[in-house]
């Protein structure tokens, strides 16, 4: 059942993913940014953001510790396949592993960090015995 609270948790990271086709879709995205950063380290901020948003929803849907945040990595990772694979058919574009790995390694760093910055929260607001 969709509810406000759903809505709530996926809204973000689908949003963000239609954000992430549609620049992938254009044959030079972003120009003035892409010159002059690292392509990899572009991705890995990228997927990063999107592990984060995914882990986030995945969290409020219940699932807790590394169950949550695996899930989002394989989410995102394989959102960041297809992208790839989108980007072969578009012009001036290319389909590179390497970025689906970038891709990758962001997804697990923003879940990781969004999974650790909440257990850090926990234990820091746990009675202490």
């Amino acid at each position: 059942m969709l509810t406000v609270r759903r809505v709530q948790l996926w809204l973000p990271p689908l949003l963000y993913m239609a954000l992430i086709f549609y620049l992938s879709a254009q044959s030079n995205p972003l120009p003035a940014l892409t010159t002059r950063l690292w392509d990899k380290g572009l991705h890995t901020v990228e997927y990063g953001v999107l592990g984060l948003l995914v882990c986030h929803a995945v969290l409020g849907e219940g699932l807790t510790g590394v169950k949550a945040v695996l899930i989002a990595v394989v989410v995102a990772s394989a959102y960041g396949a297809s992208d790839e694979w989108h980007q072969a058919y578009v012009p001036l574009r290319s389909s590179d592993v390497r970025d689906w790995v970038a891709d990758t390694t962001g997804s697990i760093l923003g879940a990781g960090v969004l999974f650790l910055q909440r257990w850090l929260v926990q234990k820091a607001t746990e009675p202490n015995h």
